[in-house]
């Protein structure tokens, strides 16, 4: 209760901060909204030139690619904190953090909440619904149970992935340029695994598990998917808790390591 509060005020704040820029709010809305609907249109223009993508159809696909908008638009309404090396560490903004009784990590987070990317998340809902409603899937409770399990522990993922990252400014001075690769490599998570070669599909698999934001969790609710990988779909809110766990393990430890801006 006493970090949704301070996440309530932090929204309040960020709310007065948006009223006074209304045009910019909405310029990161559609300016999002954009660059999601190119990919959308890339794996339509696709599927211009073939009928299936390893075995996919073009509805499966866009359905595995609305699942992957929500739990990254979550991720990113909630862990924005891209310029992390350059605000916290760079300037010394960590020092003040520091100084505060709530865990440092949840400050920054709370610091840089860009509630403008959850438009991503309901876009991609609508998108799983449409897919849903034309490819005549059954639909239950259950359903919207494993749903949202599957969301949580995809956001979890992400979240783990990117604070580890961010984590390693406490230990180097240039880590920037990991974030943008890390960036590309989680665009392979929606699209079917099956179509790489092995060792690539092992890596987006186990090593960083982006199949796990987007293909695999999707593939639950496709009757011809599942009866292959539901079994590994299963395990998204397990591999969730074990990311993240791991990423704010790396990051507490780095924070031990952090003797200040001027050192």
């Amino acid at each position: 209760m006493r970090y949704a509060s301070l996440f309530w005020e932090y929204i309040k704040n960020y709310a007065k901060t948006r009223l006074t820029y209304r045009a910019d709010f909405w310029i990161e809305v559609i300016s999002d909204l954009l660059f999601q609907g190119m990919n959308l249109i890339f794996i339509l223009i696709v599927f211009q030139h073939t009928a299936s993508l390893g075995g996919w159809s073009e509805l499966e696909v866009v359905f595995v690619y609305g699942f992957f908008m929500i739990p990254y638009g979550i991720f990113g309404t909630l862990f924005s904190i891209w310029n992390f090396s350059e605000r916290y560490i760079v300037k010394g903004e960590m020092d003040r953090v520091l100084t505060r009784p709530a865990h440092s990590l949840f400050q920054v987070l709370f610091e840089n909440v860009d509630p403008p990317s959850l438009i991503g998340s309901f876009v991609g809902a609508g998108i799983m619904a449409y897919c849903w409603s034309q490819m005549g899937l059954p639909f239950s409770i259950m359903d919207l149970v494993m749903l949202f399990l599957f969301i949580i522990g995809a956001v979890l993922i992400y979240a783990g992935l990117y604070t580890a990252l961010n984590a390693i400014s406490f230990y180097s001075d240039a880590p920037t340029g990991i974030v943008p690769l890390m960036y590309n490599i989680q665009n392979y998570g929606r699209y079917p695994v099956n179509i790489y070669n092995k060792i690539i599909r092992f890596m987006l698999t186990w090593l960083l598990p982006f199949a796990f934001v987007g293909v695999i969790p999707a593939s639950y609710f496709l009757e011809q998917k599942s009866d292959d990988i539901s079994q590994l779909a299963l395990l998204t809110p397990v591999m969730g808790l074990i990311v993240f766990g791991l990423g704010l393990a790396f990051w507490n430890h780095g924070v031990k390591r952090y003797r200040g801006a001027g050192s």
